[in-house]
């Protein structure tokens, strides 16, 4: 069975993937979550880092869309100002609306990635329609049971990614252990 939750790459932030990391894939187009990837939950406008690291791809002839399983009131205030191609309650992980995202931009497979914070909802509808998968760990987690226990799914696939690609800082988020630092969580 194909891997679909392991990322193909991780970021400590959104903010982090810059232009000449994704040039030197051949990316044209970065299909983004908002919730927890690039704002919190309860941040209902970007604010200017957003705006500058958009401005930075759209520099680099990289185009940015909106693709979050949040509602359209949602989607449609946090785009606003970025007036971007948005997508809200789009069924990640389901690839339909991935696919409609690509094809209205011009992008093929090849030329486009997922970035989100979930494994089970981004990485897995990036790598299942054939996409390159970014993770970056949650801005704010939600901490009610059922998110609990989704980062309790992921845990084994961030291990996996952080034995083939080496530890980082940020992957503690999942409780995931610095080799360098013995048996105690990092």
């Amino acid at each position: 069975m194909k891997d679909h939750l392991t990322p193909d790459y991780m970021f400590g932030s959104y903010f982090e993937v810059t232009p000449d990391f994704l040039q030197s894939l051949g990316i044209k187009v970065v299909l983004s979550d908002i919730d927890n990837t690039l704002a919190p939950y309860e941040q209902p406008d970007p604010d200017e880092r957003h705006k500058a690291w958009i401005e930075e791809l759209r520099e680099a002839g990289i185009s940015v869309a909106l693709v979050s399983n949040n509602h359209a009131d949602r989607v449609e205030r946090f785009n606003r100002e970025l007036k971007l191609d948005a997508y809200p309650d789009s069924g990640k992980p389901g690839k339909k609306t991935l696919l409609l995202a690509m094809e209205k931009l011009g992008a093929t497979k090849e030329e486009t990635v997922m970035l989100g914070d979930q494994l089970l909802t981004d990485s897995y509808a990036g790598k299942h329609t054939g996409l390159i998968s970014i993770i970056v760990p949650p801005i704010k987690d939600k901490t009610n049971l059922f998110f609990r226990f989704k980062r309790l799914c992921e845990r084994p696939f961030i291990r996996k990614y952080a034995k083939k690609n080496g530890y980082q800082p940020f992957m503690k988020f999942w409780k995931i252990k610095d080799p360098t630092k013995g048996n105690h969580q990092a």
